[in-house]
């Protein structure tokens, strides 16, 4: 962690992941299906992304995207998720779980969080949907994760910045609050010296245009609201190092 700030990029790509090593990332968060908050990556993803950086690489355990409310069948593919991950050389895990009246699921993160070890695990942005995070992050803490991924349950960690300091202050160190959602190198600065935060997670990500010459304008392959064919987003080398600039340089 270089001058006390370690920057995690999510990125669903090789190419992403690269980018946010050459940009200074310290950890990547590896996920699929970025449009929908991620979700869980190929094995082969994992595989290539192993083989390509040295940082370490959390990966995403979300088997669809939606709440974060499972089915027994969904449970089960999240724990053969788990044993691939680490079988693959995941470095770490992140997931989350919630009860139908938003509490954490103690029961099933218990449950998980006993097939992830000893890797270290991180409560992802289901904590943002809990009824009262104050009394979840509690439950985190008894539960064993290293880490708890929040926007302050707000549109943003900008919007949400009083309840990640809250939180931070709660914690103690006795738990990691990252902050992250809608982090740019406009608000940066702000967020990491308003939360006391040592860790924040980012996308940095740009449009990149398609190398396609052929292009039909007519078909779309997912639903109306997915990202066009023809425009890939992926990190960029150059909004990770400012990003990494930044939060050195506050310092």
């Amino acid at each position: 962690m270089d001058d006390g700030f370690l920057m995690e990029v999510c990125v669903d790509s090789v190419e992403s992941a690269v980018n946010a090593e050459r940009g200074g990332a310290g950890r990547i968060e590896l996920c699929a299906g970025l449009v929908e908050g991620g979700t869980t990556p190929s094995m082969g993803l994992l595989q290539v992304v192993k083989q390509c950086v040295r940082v370490p690489v959390f990966v995403m355990i979300r088997p669809r995207g939606g709440d974060f409310l499972y089915s027994d069948r969904e449970v089960e593919v999240m724990k053969a998720d788990i044993r691939l991950a680490k079988l693959h050389g995941a470095d770490g895990l992140v997931f989350g779980a919630l009860t139908e009246d938003g509490r954490i699921d103690t029961e099933l993160c218990t449950a998980l969080l006993a097939v992830c070890r000893p890797l270290p695990v991180t409560f992802h942005r289901a904590f943002d949907m809990v009824h009262d995070p104050l009394v979840a992050l509690e439950t985190l803490i008894s539960l064993g994760f290293e880490r708890v991924l929040t926007s302050g349950c707000d549109s943003s960690a900008l919007e949400g910045l009083s309840l990640i300091k809250r939180l931070a202050e709660q914690a103690k160190g006795r738990i990691v609050v990252v902050p992250g959602g809608g982090i740019t190198e406009r608000n940066l600065q702000r967020i990491l010296e308003g939360s006391t935060a040592s860790e924040f997670h980012c996308s940095a990500r740009s449009a990149r245009d398609s190398g396609m010459k052929f292009r039909n304008p007519n078909v779309t392959m997912g639903a109306s609201f997915s990202a066009p064919e023809y425009s890939i987003k992926v990190a960029d080398v150059a909004k990770v190092r400012t990003l990494n600039a930044i939060a050195k340089n506050i310092l």
